[in-house]
């Protein structure tokens, strides 16, 4: 399969919008190149994730990075991008330089570009992503292995929100309990609920892609049977109820949008864990969540991104 690779040369400001805009024209996910993370400190961090190479980086302002399968449509789609990017000064946000750029990609060319540094990471007491090429061995005894092969509408496994919530699910999640993971994405929550020993999970997404994605990496783990993904836009006609851990890492306003049907779904004292928040959207986030009758438990923060552990209240609110 071609894929084409869109490129906009923009600020930190303008990052989430554009982030949501490129998901909303049917990329499942986004690479950030910021010349920050040069310099940052990951105090955080388990373990190494990536060699970074300062030559994939801007000297100045922020890369966007999105990966859309070639189709008829293909040339609308990028024409849509850019209009709705250039309205968004219209809301006072600051796009920088605003420069977009296309490249046609093949799909082995990119994974054979992500083999080169692409190594086993320890994102959390217990658990190490590992790529499915690499020979890994335990360290620990009660080490837990992920195995991804990522694809390209995918990242590794390993971006902060996602490293934050495996660490929500292993403070939260007992043998036994029920989760539902929300933009399930390649399943990796989902596999680590499993790998927790939870007897009935259920993964989510919109997006196709991301259904076939998550169903490989959960095959590739020998947990099907275990995880039951299908196409859902949030949690519209989800049946499940008394839910133990419901998992989220998908942009800040979905959340919000999704705490009130959440509310309905999660078992007095159960768990929701929501990630993929920014800093600047973390107080609507809380209010919104503590409106639906959570309590916020734990607050996780890597980088410039937070994550809640929130406990739905024995009395309603």
């Amino acid at each position: 399969m071609k894929w084409n690779e869109i490129s906009i040369h923009t600020t930190n400001e303008a990052v989430e919008a554009i982030s949501n805009i490129l998901h909303e024209a049917g990329a499942s996910g986004v690479v950030i190149e910021d010349p920050l993370e040069l310099t940052k400190e990951r105090e955080n961090w388990f373990g190494e994730i990536i060699e970074l190479n300062p030559d994939d980086y801007p000297e100045e302002g922020v890369m966007v990075k999105a990966y859309l399968p070639i189709n008829n449509f293909i040339g609308e789609t990028i024409d849509s991008i850019k209009k709705e990017i250039s309205e968004l000064v219209q809301y006072d946000i600051d796009i920088g330089k605003n420069h977009v750029s296309t490249t046609e990609v093949k799909e082995e060319d990119w994974e054979t570009a992500w083999k080169q540094y692409y190594h086993p990471a320890k994102v959390s007491k217990r658990f190490t992503i590992v790529p499915t090429w690499e020979n890994y061995e335990k360290v620990a005894s009660d080490e837990l292995i992920i195995e991804l092969d990522p694809g390209m509408a995918f990242g590794t496994g390993t971006h902060p929100t996602t490293v934050m919530s495996i660490q929500a699910l292993e403070k939260t999640v007992k043998p036994g309990d029920t989760v539902v993971d929300v933009g399930t994405g390649s399943g990796v929550l989902s596999i680590a609920a499993a790998l927790l020993d939870a007897k009935n999970i259920t993964a989510l997404d919109l997006d196709e892609v991301a259904v076939e994605s998550a169903k490989e990496n959960i095959q590739l783990n020998h947990l099907q049977g275990r995880v039951e993904v299908r196409k859902g836009d949030l949690l519209t006609g989800l049946t499940v109820k008394d839910v133990d851990v419901l998992v989220a890492n998908i942009l800040a306003d979905i959340i919000i949008r999704l705490t009130k049907d959440a509310s309905s779904i999660v078992r007095k004292g159960g768990y929701f864990i929501t990630s993929g928040i920014i800093q600047q959207k973390k107080q609507e986030v809380k209010v919104a969540l503590e409106k639906a009758g959570f309590e916020i438990v734990e607050t996780l923060v890597m980088e410039d991104w937070v994550t809640f552990i929130a406990r739905s209240k024995v009395q309603a609110p």
